[in-house]
């Protein structure tokens, strides 16, 4: 089998990858909710919102199958910083294009790249010696993600979605998560072995964990994608740059519990219970009839939505060796990937009826919970402690 240089946690620091991590999500919140408003001020149809966030998923999915042979290969600083210059070129590409081909193009070209970074922040973080440490890392990365995100929602209200300057701004916040690791060349991991993925090896990982990042991508894909749409028809812009910051917001604050959770309650059954959750967010902005109603409800749904994906790798990485974690998480985000990819369509499909999005979002979280319950169900009466069987892999 054919070998290549990976990392693994010896003295390694959070520092570097969670600095980039906040200034990359900050860039990508703004992002992400400036593309579907920003379409018909550029002369393109809004239609084209499903079909962008689906394209830069398909790139992610795409990404996510080489991303780990390309972090063995240059090892993390030299890959984190390839990827993102890369993200900087595809915006750069939007600002001086409004051709729906172009932007098509520069969303799934970011999409390789994002998936990329992904890869190396989350195995970066992940390389540490116990569950308790993994489950802690993961929850400053989460924090750092959602909290950036909550935070380039805003820019909506103070650089509009007119002209070139909103994408210049995102632009220069992606080039400012290059210099972390520019900056700090300590507190990397060391090299060692790695192997490729192979698919048969897919098999050994709990299947809760594919499912929870399966339906992790589903929601939060369209929840980028459309949900701006959604709110855009009864809220201004400003008002659904803040409220899409609240939907953020919710998943940074949970993670702390989230965290602290992970590593004392059956990991399927806490899928469940963000599951109930998010069907009890759905509830309360639908039958809301002041504002705080709405906000409320739209803060639960993304601490539901956020804490799907934590949990889920967590659970794939925990029987894990160390060595493995980089495929062990090319593995999970390519099961988020695919998910991001079928929900913007469904998503987008459903939203041509009244309420279509909000009931995509049930489906979405009753599935999983009812699979969930049952998946509980099955490991305990085998005895396996509400997580499925994990066997080691030889990636």
């Amino acid at each position: 089998m054919q070998q290549n240089p990976v990392m693994q946690a010896d003295r390694n620091s959070p520092l570097v990858p969670v600095l980039s991590l906040s200034l990359f999500a900050v860039a990508s919140g703004f992002l992400m909710s400036l593309i579907p408003l920003a379409l018909d001020a550029r002369g393109m149809s809004v239609n084209l919102a499903s079909w962008l966030a689906s394209v830069f998923y398909a790139g992610l999915l795409g990404g996510a199958l080489i991303s780990a042979r390309i972090v063995g290969k240059f090892g993390h600083r030299s890959a984190l910083v390839a990827f993102l210059l890369i993200v900087v070129s595809t915006v750069g590409l939007m600002i001086f294009s409004a051709s729906p081909a172009a932007w098509l193009f520069a969303r799934f070209f970011a999409g390789i790249a994002v998936a990329g970074v992904f890869v190396v922040i989350e195995s970066w973080l992940l390389m540490a010696d116990t569950e308790k440490a993994r489950a802690k890392r993961l929850g400053l990365y989460m924090a750092s993600l959602y909290g950036g995100s909550a935070l380039g929602q805003l820019g909506i209200g103070m650089f509009g979605t007119e002209g070139a300057m909103p994408l210049i701004v995102v632009a220069s916040l992606f080039s400012a998560a290059i210099l972390p690791p520019l900056v700090f060349k300590r507190g990397r991991p060391k090299a060692v072995g790695h192997a490729s993925i192979k698919v048969s090896e897919m098999k050994t990982l709990p299947a809760a964990a594919y499912i929870g990042c399966i339906v992790s991508g589903l929601v939060l894909g369209s929840i980028y994608g459309l949900l701006p749409l959604e709110l855009e028809s009864s809220y201004s812009h400003d008002q659904v740059g803040a409220l899409m910051a609240i939907v953020i917001l919710g998943g940074m604050v949970v993670q702390p519990l989230v965290s602290w959770l992970n590593s004392r309650m059956e990991k399927a059954l806490l899928m469940a219970l963000f599951c109930f959750l998010g069907l009890l967010s759905i509830a309360m902005i639908e039958i809301a009839t002041v504002s705080a109603g709405v906000m409320a409800g739209l803060f639960l749904l993304g601490a539901s939505a956020f804490a799907l994906y934590p949990v889920a790798i967590t659970l794939a990485c925990r029987n894990v060796d160390e060595s493995k974690i980089v495929a062990a998480a090319e593995l999970m985000l390519l099961s988020y990937s695919v998910g991001s990819v079928i929900g913007p369509i469904v998503a987008g499909e459903a939203m041509s009826m009244k309420g279509g999005l909000m009931l995509y979002f049930v489906v979405c979280f009753a599935a999983t919970l009812l699979y969930m319950l049952g998946s509980t169900k099955r490991n305990r009466s085998t005895g396996t402690d509400g997580v499925d069987k994990a066997v080691s892999i030889d990636i």
